[in-house]
C-alpha cells in the first residue's frame, strides 16, 4: 500500500469516530456505514497501474509518493474574482465550508449535517448510487471521508430561481485535501442550473481535490450545468459527474479545464428514461507540463434516447491530454441517436494527445457516429495572417482561439461567458511565449 493510501485510511478511521466535521454531533448510522464501506472499497481495490485500462494513460505514480492533509478549518484568504453572476454562491475552502464568503443560500439546498427526516431519506436513496464506488476508486475515497456534502433538491414542477455557485478554492497553506461531494436530485417537471467553478489561490498552489457530483433528472425536468476547472499548475485534481437521467429529461453541460499537475475528470451518463437527451460540450487546454484526462461514459439502456457530445482540446509545449469518450447502446435502446466529436490541435511538437473514442451497439435500429482528430496548426492559414500584418505569436494565438471559439461562444449564461474570456486572453497570451518551434516546422494534417 502506496503513502497516499495509507494517510487517506488513517484520515477515514479518524472521521469514523468523530461525528460531522463542522460539529460534534453524532454521524447518523447511514453516513458511518457509508464511510466505512468507502474505506473498506478504497483499502481493498489495487491501485491503477499503466495496465489498468481506465487508466492507461494517466499515471498515479506520483500521487502515490505524495501525502495531503484534510483540513479542519478554514485559512482566511483573499476573496476569488468570482462571477459577476445573480446567483446563490456556496463556498467551500481547503473542502471546508466557508460561512463567511457564501451568500444567501435557498431553500432547496442543505448541507448534510443539517438535513431533516425526509432529506435524509433523499440522501440515503441517491447518494453512492450513480457515483459507483465499487467501479471508481476515488469515489470510494470521497465516501470514506465523507464529511461536508450538499444536497439540491429542487420540487416537482418548480424551478430553482437563480443557479447555484459553487466554489471550491485551495490555498497556499500545506496541501489540503478537499473532499467534496454534491447530489442534486431534480423531481418531475423541476429545472435547475448549477456552476461548479474550481480555482486556487495561486499557479503553485498545491493540494489534493476529490470532488464527486451526483445528478438525478426526474421526468420532463432540465438541469444545466458548468464544470470550470481552471486551477494552478501544481494542483491534484479528480472528479466525476454521475447523471441519470429519466423520462423525456434533459441535461445540458459545459466543462472546461486548464490543466493541472493531474486532472481526471468523468462524466457518467445513464439514460434510464426515453426520450431523455444529454448535451455535453468541453474544452481542455493544458500547457507546460501539464496533465487533462476526460473520461466519458454514457449509457443508453432504454429506447428513443439522444446523446451529442463534442470535446475540442488544445495542446502546448510539453502537456498532456487524454479523451476517453465511449458510447453504450443497450440491447433494448432502439431508436437512439448518439453522436460523438474530439477534435485536438497541438501548437507544439512535443505536445501530445490519446484521443480513444468507443462505440458498442447491442441494438439494430439506431443512428450513431463518432470521430477523432489531432492536426496542427495550418501553415497556408499562418501565412495568409502573416502577410496582413499581423506579427507570428498573435496568428498563433487568433488561429488556437479560433479552434475553440465556436465552443466558448456556445454558453448561454452571460457571466460565465464573461468570466471566461478574460481567463482565456491570459491563457493564450502566455502560450504565445513559449511555443516550441517555428511556423516553418508546421505540418499540416
Amino acid at each position: 500500500m502506496n503513502d497516499f493510501q495509507q494517510q487517506t485510511l488513517s484520515q477515514a478511521k479518524q472521521l469514523l469516530a468523530k461525528g460531522w466535521l463542522a460539529s460534534n454531533e453524532a454521524a447518523p448510522a447511514w453516513l458511518t456505514d457509508m464511510r466505512r464501506q468507502g474505506a473498506n472499497r478504497f483499502e481493498t481495490t489495487a491501485w491503477p497501474s499503466r495496465r489498468t485500462e481506465n487508466w492507461k494513460y494517466t499515471p498515479l505514480t506520483a500521487l502515490a509518493k505524495k501525502s495531503f492533509q484534510a483540513a479542519n478549518e478554514i485559512n482566511q484568504v483573499e476573496a476569488l474574482e468570482w462571477l459577476d453572476s445573480d446567483a446563490y454562491r456556496l463556498v467551500f475552502t481547503d473542502g471546508v465550508l466557508d460561512q463567511s464568503a457564501s451568500g444567501e443560500l435557498p431553500a432547496e439546498l442543505v448541507l448534510f449535517a443539517d438535513a431533516n427526516a425526509e432529506q435524509a431519506e433523499i440522501i440515503q436513496a441517491h447518494l453512492g448510487r450513480l457515483a459507483n464506488s465499487e467501479r471508481h476508486l476515488f469515489a470510494a475515497m470521497s465516501e470514506a471521508l465523507l464529511a461536508q456534502g450538499v444536497l439540491l433538491h429542487v420540487a416537482a414542477n418548480s424551478k430553482l430561481d437563480k443557479p447555484l455557485y459553487v466554489v471550491n478554492r485551495i490555498t497556499e497553506t500545506g496541501k489540503p485535501l478537499a473532499n467534496t461531494r454534491l447530489l442534486v436530485v431534480l423531481e418531475t417537471g423541476a429545472e435547475a442550473e448549477v456552476i461548479e467553478h474550481y480555482a486556487t489561490a495561486s499557479d503553485d498552489t498545491s493540494g489534493f481535490v476529490n470532488a464527486q457530483t451526483e445528478v438525478v433528472i426526474g421526468p420532463n425536468a432540465r438541469f444545466k450545468h458548468y464544470r470550470l476547472n481552471l486551477e494552478g499548475e501544481t494542483i491534484h485534481h479528480v472528479g466525476g459527474v454521475f447523471v441519470e437521467l429519466l423520462r423525456d429529461a434533459n441535461f445540458d453541460g459545459f466543462a472546461i479545464a486548464k490543466g493541472a499537475q493531474l486532472m481526471r475528470i468523468d462524466y457518467d451518463f445513464f439514460h434510464r428514461g426515453s426520450g431523455a437527451h444529454v448535451e455535453l460540450h468541453g474544452v481542455y487546454l493544458p500547457r507546460n507540463k501539464q496533465l487533462v484526462d476526460y473520461h466519458t461514459n454514457v449509457q443508453h439502456c432504454v429506447p428513443l434516447c439522444t446523446t451529442n457530445e463534442v470535446f475540442r482540446g488544445i495542446i502546448g509545449d510539453r502537456a498532456r491530454a487524454v479523451f476517453n469518450g465511449r458510447i453504450h447502446i443497450h440491447k433494448d435502446a432502439q431508436k437512439t441517436l448518439a453522436e460523438l466529436s474530439n477534435k485536438n490541435l497541438l501548437t507544439s511538437n512535443k505536445a501530445e494527445i490519446d484521443t480513444k473514442p468507443e462505440l458498442e451497439i447491442y441494438a439494430d435500429d439506431v443512428r450513431c457516429a463518432h470521430g477523432a482528430t489531432v492536426s496542427q496548426l495550418d501553415d497556408a492559414a499562418l501565412y495568409f495572417l502573416r502577410a496582413r500584418g499581423i506579427d507570428k505569436d498573435q496568428a498563433r494565438v487568433m488561429l488556437s482561439f479560433g479552434f475553440i471559439n465556436e465552443m466558448i461562444q456556445q454558453i448561454e449564461n452571460q457571466s460565465v461567458l464573461e468570466y471566461l474570456l478574460p481567463e482565456l486572453a491570459r491563457q493564450f497570451g502566455r502560450d504565445s511565449d513559449l511555443l516550441l518551434f517555428d511556423g516553418d516546422d508546421l505540418d499540416t494534417v
